[in-house]
């Protein structure tokens, strides 16, 4: 009997929950070929040294660094000819991207959509990064409320399409499906 491959796999927890270490190990012990995607944008010395202090975390196992802030699916299209592990980090940060740009909710909705309509149709094992921020307090702001709802209907929708889903805490991963 053959073990099924993973096609889909969701990570999330909180800040500092662990989260991304916990999914680039799992990257690391699937045999092929790894590329990392990344959805951070360099716009500030903070964010380029949590970039870098992420890049120095990954080997040689890593064959290539893509990054792509926006257009989520089509990178993930393109990569999975190349690549058998894609990590996506993070889902959080693309979901700031396209509020960014101004997309409308129904425009975000719809491109999650199509993330989680083809997330198990590609060729290559996709481990998906992303953050918890509905466990606090209602935010103030109205923007700040938008990309919490917007935040967790993404999550609900990937986990939902997900074969496998994980919730961090403290460092210790729990598998959810």
């Amino acid at each position: 009997m053959t073990e099924e491959k993973i096609s889909s796999v969701l990570v999330g927890g909180g800040v500092r929950s662990g989260k991304s270490s916990f999914a680039q190990k799992m990257a690391e012990t699937m045999p092929g070929r790894r590329a990392y995607l990344a959805t951070a944008e360099a716009l500030d010395l903070e964010m380029e040294k949590r970039i870098a202090k992420h890049q120095a975390e990954r080997d040689e196992r890593w064959h290539k660094t893509i990054e792509e802030p926006l257009e989520l699916t089509a990178a993930l299209q393109a990569a999975s000819s190349d690549f058998d592990i894609i990590l996506v980090d993070c889902l959080t940060l693309w979901l700031s991207n396209l509020m960014g740009r101004d997309d409308s909710d129904e425009l975000i909705f719809k491109t999650i959509d199509t993330l989680a309509d083809n997330i198990n149709r590609l060729p290559a094992t996709v481990i998906l990064v992303t953050n918890e921020v509905g466990l606090g307090l209602v935010p103030e702001h109205p923007l700040s409320r938008r990309f919490r709802d917007l935040s967790g209907f993404a999550n609900q929708r990937l986990a939902g399409a997900c074969q496998e889903v994980y919730f961090t805490v403290w460092g210790l991963p729990q598998k959810l499906k």
